[in-house]
């Protein structure tokens, strides 16, 4: 690919959120760099590389290849075969394929757990469009093979997590620091207009609700007592989609029970328990969290949630 190429102050501030993207994935750009975070970037080089060869040898090596939905299902099945072996884990109790939309958070305690969520949903969710918010290193580093991760059913979408932004280490008011607090944004509206026209169409949305890599559900103590406010990833989502009246979705709370001795990488042979907890209903949401006919937050929500995947998990991973 060569050199990444960085973004000129000029474009920074014209460009819309959508070019940016669009710049990342097909002319060799790179957001981080421009924003004096090349180290953030390269961080992920190494594990995108793996990712990016994998997906390439799954599609070379299978077919049919004159017929691109049958040569999309085989290496789709492929996918399953190897990562199963590689990144293995079980996932019992998971709701199959359905018509209805379905948002699913995760703890994020690794990386490993990605693998296992991907393998979980080809297997048993088919040919569902599954839709993932990826931070913005995990995105360069697989943005260049976009079109092909779309072709497994995969849709990532770039966001800045709150962890990420302070290590960007920008200058406020500085150019920068003005493009990277406007594509932060821009990037989450992205995101949830995508989420409300993907679950219309039944789809599937992964989501992390720490937006960052976690070893317990709860940030920490104050998080579980109440004591301290919750990012609100979850209660967002719910109210953005199930305002719109035509939107049926479920919310589903899922458990990552990660190895022993499992490190904060993909944890390659070790095997992961993803386990579904008590799902939320459109219905119930509606009914226990919209205490007014057009709420501005959904009180309560995040905790809930949180609690609903901490139970699952023995009682260190709750905070």
């Amino acid at each position: 690919m060569g050199k990444k190429k960085t973004f000129s102050d000029i474009e920074l501030a014209d460009l819309s959120a959508e070019e940016i993207i669009n710049k990342i994935k097909y002319d060799n750009y790179s957001l981080l760099t421009t924003l004096g975070s090349e180290n953030l970037r390269k961080e992920m080089i190494p594990v995108g590389r793996a990712c990016n060869t994998a997906i390439n040898y799954f599609f070379s090596t299978t077919g049919p290849k004159h017929d691109i939905e049958k040569h999309n299902q085989a290496a789709r099945r492929k996918l399953v075969k190897t990562l199963s072996r590689l990144t293995p884990g079980s996932y019992d109790g998971m709701p199959k394929d359905s018509d209805r939309g379905l948002v699913v958070g995760f703890n994020h305690p690794s990386l490993g757990e990605i693998a296992r969520i991907l393998t979980m949903k080809i297997d048993i969710m088919g040919d569902k469009p599954m839709y993932f918010p990826v931070n913005l290193p995990w995105y360069e580093s697989l943005a260049p093979n976009s079109d092909r991760i779309e072709r497994l059913g995969i849709i990532l979408t770039p966001t800045i997590t709150p962890s990420t932004w302070r290590k960007m280490d920008l200058v406020e008011g500085t150019v920068r620091y003005n493009a990277g607090k406007r594509l932060k944004k821009d990037f989450r509206d992205i995101y949830t207009n995508l989420s409300d026209a993907a679950i219309k169409k039944g789809g599937v949305i992964f989501v992390a609700p720490s937006a960052t890599r976690q070893t317990t559900v709860f940030k920490n103590a104050a998080e579980y007592n109440k004591t301290e406010s919750i990012i609100p990833t979850m209660s967002v989502l719910a109210l953005r989609l199930l305002s719109d009246p035509e939107i049926n979705c479920d919310f589903l709370p899922l458990a990552v029970l990660p190895p022993q001795g499992y490190k904060r990488g993909l944890n390659f042979h070790k095997s992961y328990q993803l386990i579904p907890g008590k799902c939320m209903t459109a219905s119930y949401i509606r009914k226990k969290y919209f205490t007014t006919p057009h709420p501005e937050i959904l009180d309560g929500f995040d905790w809930d949630f949180l609690k609903r995947i901490a139970d699952e998990l023995p009682k260190k991973f709750w905070y």
